[in-house]
């Protein structure tokens, strides 16, 4: 057994007992289907995006916007709504799937990904009446966004949580250990940070290109509490959701994913990292994602 399985299995153990019925689950597995069909159509029609991380990251986003985030999608400006600030921005194909999905602002905004003139850009651009709580670009802004928002919204006794979506490539960036010092000496216990654990970056896999090795004790030695899930299993995320919410410290939860989860031919590849299909290859990424 490595150690991908051990901790898995650990972590199944400690969370056996989960509030959530069958139907729930089943309700959220078939939400992130409709993302990831939704995903691949934009990258496909738009010709260029980033579809491996976003079909990683597709169970963690409806857990967000379907179950856990404290959220009104017809009142984006709701002054005590959690926050989801996307770090790693490429991979806002499945944030604009669920925006749309929640009710944010209208599906056929989809067809219009990376289009000049439209909204949804290749990279978000802060937009609060579709949602769009912050505009990223260069990896390792994020969570320095997110402390400061944390604080922010602490000062004023604002109930509010902030989830800071981020990857495991920026974790390379010497602003983001910046962040998680100034998170533990603010104990920032309004504050998330979600770190996908994909294990590849643009030119390949994280580990032969920057090491990050035991990610989980250096974020710890920071003074934050730290959780890894399985970030496919939607018990694991739902109940690490709620755990966060109540420590009394900032929290990060590794979610160890597989970049272009349901599709064959993308998975575990770091050359779909931001590369879109053609329409042959939709086709048959499709017909794999419809039968999940």
């Amino acid at each position: 057994m490595d150690l991908l399985d051990w901790f898995i299995v650990s972590f199944s153990t400690t969370m056996l007992f989960s509030p959530y019925s069958s139907q729930e689950i089943d309700r959220l597995k078939k939400i992130a289907q409709q993302l990831r069909i939704d995903t691949i159509k934009m990258i496909t029609q738009a010709g260029s995006g980033h579809p491996a991380g976003s079909l990683g990251m597709a169970d963690i986003f409806t857990a967000l916007y379907f179950q856990h985030l404290n959220h009104q999608p017809k009142q984006p400006d709701w002054p005590k709504r959690d926050r989801v600030i996307l770090s790693n921005g490429h991979i806002c194909p499945i944030l604009y799937a669920s925006l749309a999905r929640a009710g944010y602002f209208m599906l056929n905004k989809l067809d219009h990904l990376r289009e000049m003139n439209y909204e949804l850009q290749g990279h978000p651009h802060y937009n609060l009446q579709l949602g769009i709580e912050n505009t990223s670009g260069p990896l390792g802004q994020g969570l320095s966004q997110a402390c400061g928002m944390a604080l922010g919204l602490r000062m004023e006794q604002n109930p509010a949580h902030i989830f800071c979506l981020m990857s495991d490539g920026e974790q390379q960036e010497g602003q983001t250990w910046e962040a998680y010092m100034l998170g533990a000496k603010e104990s920032l216990s309004n504050l998330t940070a979600i770190i996908d654990r994909n294990q590849i970056q643009i030119e390949g896999p994280t580990e032969q290109i920057m090491p990050l090795k035991d990610l989980k004790k250096k974020i710890q030695s920071f003074g934050w509490e730290v959780i890894e899930i399985d970030g496919h299993h939607f018990r694991h995320i739902l109940n690490s959701l709620q755990k966060a919410r109540k420590d009394n410290k900032p929290t990060a939860i590794i979610a160890h994913t597989i970049p272009g989860k349901g599709v064959s031919f993308m998975e575990n590849n770091h050359q779909w990292h931001g590369q879109a299909p053609d329409k042959k290859q939709m086709q048959q990424a499709l017909k794999e994602l419809q039968q999940l």
